[in-house]
């Protein structure tokens, strides 16, 4: 097979890129910039452009797929020659289901915690020596790439996002998957730039829920009454298990969950992290793990990347980076912490990143999201919302969608790091929560 992938160079789809390489594939591509660590692992399997930019030349007829990247405009070169030569174009979901079409399609969805979930799960199956093929949105320890393909294995675990798919399929990932066994952490109003209403957003998981295959599974979380609701509401014939966040304790800023052997302690903590834990349990148990199997082997689950991932502790220090950044999960984050580490204080740093959280008609669903921390602080670029042509936004006007008087607001990179790394962070946990990086923030000069 040749596969040719435009945009090669995004985190999903240079992942996907090596993994039919290594499934022997022959795969070309370009892109207009590519990054580290998508630079150097293009790089290492000989599947880095030589030079960058669109060449209408790469595209032929000897091709047998062409892979669209959501970075390319549809007005790309060389999306226009294979639609010219009337090649077949996928988008990055689209082929993950021809890949999988044959196997069984577990598909966790949600607007928070997929990622979690998925590591979770893929973390019980390499535990316990289960070979799956996968798709996961971050980095997992013992895991080479976060795509991997083959013809043998049974199952495709699939992180299902429900962001759009490509420049020319607008629909979201995770209605192109068509599931066997299926999860749904929550629904938290998300992608305001796609989805205009609440609403809609709701309507894409009710589409979601009704594409599972009949006879399938769907693990809901009950805590959520929107999900709860829509689930109940679904003439689709499935199995519908819900689930909730298990009984647990903190003991000397160690989390134990309950369980029929005991109190059990875990590297995670939040009661997020443990409502994940249980919906990645059922997933787990429906794949062939029972329940003394899936506690065994989460005991060692130390995180997702970026997800709470501990990035330095002292004695009296301890710091942490997320990527949470819609409200839910920022209140989820933040309070986490705070009832890790009650006996210290929690800085909470926050960066408005994302098109929705610029957006002041959107950024009043971060009301009392900061509230569990003892001091707080929101960073944005001024000059990052003039590029992008939105509207400016005021000091007051984020502290009043936040609710707090005194939330320290910063707009340039140099203040905030400045003061970040001049601040006392004795007897302080400092949460760093964000999609971006803080306008190069160098982690290493934080002191502890």
């Amino acid at each position: 097979m040749r596969v040719h992938f435009i945009a090669i160079g995004g985190s999903a789809m240079h992942n996907l890129a090596i993994a039919l390489h290594k499934k022997g594939y022959q795969v070309t591509g370009s892109d207009d910039a590519i990054f580290d660590p998508s630079k150097s692992r293009l790089e290492k399997y000989g599947l880095l452009p030589e030079t960058f930019g669109w060449d209408a030349n790469k595209i032929t007829n000897e091709l047998d797929a062409v892979i669209l990247g959501m970075h390319a405009k549809g007005d790309n070169p060389e999306l226009l020659k294979a639609q010219g030569l009337g090649l077949k174009i996928y988008s990055y979901p689209e082929y993950l289901f021809e890949q999988s079409k044959l196997k069984s399609r577990v598909v966790i969805g949600g607007s928070h915690g997929k990622t979690t979930i998925t590591s979770m799960i893929l973390h019980v199956l390499h535990y316990h020596e289960k070979e799956v093929d996968y798709m996961v949105g971050a980095q997992l320890e013992g895991f080479e790439t976060m795509v991997h393909l083959t013809e043998e294995n049974d199952f495709m675990v699939l992180e299902g996002d429900e962001y759009l798919s490509s420049p020319i399929d607008l629909r979201p990932k995770f209605h192109l998957y068509q599931p066997n066994i299926a999860l749904l952490s929550g629904i938290a109003w998300d992608h305001i730039n796609v989805f205009k209403t609440f609403e809609d957003y709701v309507e894409q998981f009710k589409i979601f829920i009704d594409q599972i295959v009949a006879g399938g599974v769907l693990i809901y979380n009950e805590e959520d009454l929107v999900l709860k609701e829509i689930v109940e509401a679904s003439e689709n014939q499935i199995r519908k298990i819900p689930y909730a966040t298990p009984n647990y304790t903190v003991e000397d800023g160690v989390a134990f969950i309950e369980t029929e052997e005991g109190d059990m302690p875990l590297e995670i903590f939040g009661k997020h992290n443990l409502n994940n834990l249980a919906g990645a349990k059922w997933i787990c148990q429906n794949m062939g793990i029972d329940e003394d199997e899936f506690y065994e082997a989460i005991a060692s689950f130390k995180g997702a990347s970026k997800r709470l991932e501990k990035i330095s502790e002292s004695i009296n220090t301890v710091v942490f980076k997320d990527f949470a950044h819609s409200p839910s999960k920022v209140s989820a984050t933040t309070a986490a912490v705070k009832e890790q580490y009650k006996n210290k204080r929690v800085l909470a740093c926050l960066e408005l990143h994302t098109y929705s959280s610029l957006n002041p008609d959107f950024l009043v669903q971060y009301k009392g999201a900061l509230d569990k921390a003892n001091e707080a602080i929101v960073y944005y670029s001024a000059e990052a919302l003039a590029i992008k042509k939105m509207q400016p936004l005021t000091e007051s006007q984020i502290k009043d969608a936040f609710g707090r008087a005194d939330l320290k607001v910063f707009t340039k990179a140099d203040d905030f790091h400045s003061y970040i790394y001049n601040e006392s962070l004795d007897q302080t946990a400092l949460l760093l929560m964000s999609s971006g990086n803080y306008g190069g923030l160098d982690f290493e000069k934080i002191s502890s």
